[in-house]
């Protein structure tokens, strides 16, 4: 079993080497985010309006770390605070109407890169592959207890 577990290490690792989000802007002219933009905004378009306190637990930030990312992210317009809708004292983040219509395109981009990757892939494989993704991604929140919600 070391053998094979090896093997998705080395994978893994050279999997993380390609980058499909680009990595250099926040919200570049050309529409891409930087990775961490695109995580955020992907996690309050599911979860909707988060405060720090809870981005910090559900990614396992600190708060000055997401501060300054939010920050980014809300002077592009992606992002806005608003008072916290259960009448809680801490401002939350929303996406807004802009974040939704980038990220939806990032999104997009993304899949249509996918979609050059795999054209000659079965969709069987593509759909068996998208299986053990979500299984490897559920395993590792479970073990670090930080799940993250599925549409």
């Amino acid at each position: 079993m070391a053998r094979a577990t090896h093997e998705v290490e080395y994978e893994q690792m050279l999997l993380s080497r390609h980058s499909f989000v680009n990595q250099r802007g926040k919200h570049r002219r050309d529409g891409s985010l930087e990775r961490s933009a695109y995580i955020l905004l992907s996690r309050l378009r599911v979860q909707g309006p988060m405060s720090i306190g809870e981005l910090s637990d559900a990614f396992g930030l600190d708060a000055s770390t997401l501060n300054r990312q939010t920050a980014a992210i809300m002077r592009t317009g992606l992002v806005e605070r608003i008072p916290d809708p259960d009448g809680g004292m801490a401002r939350k983040f929303r996406i807004t109407d802009e974040g939704a219509r980038v990220l939806h395109t990032e999104r997009e981009g993304i899949v249509r890169s996918l979609e050059k990757v795999m054209v000659d892939w079965p969709e069987k494989d593509i759909a068996a592959f998208a299986s053990y993704l979500r299984r490897f991604n559920t395993d590792i929140e479970r073990l670090g207890a930080r799940p993250w919600p599925r549409l």
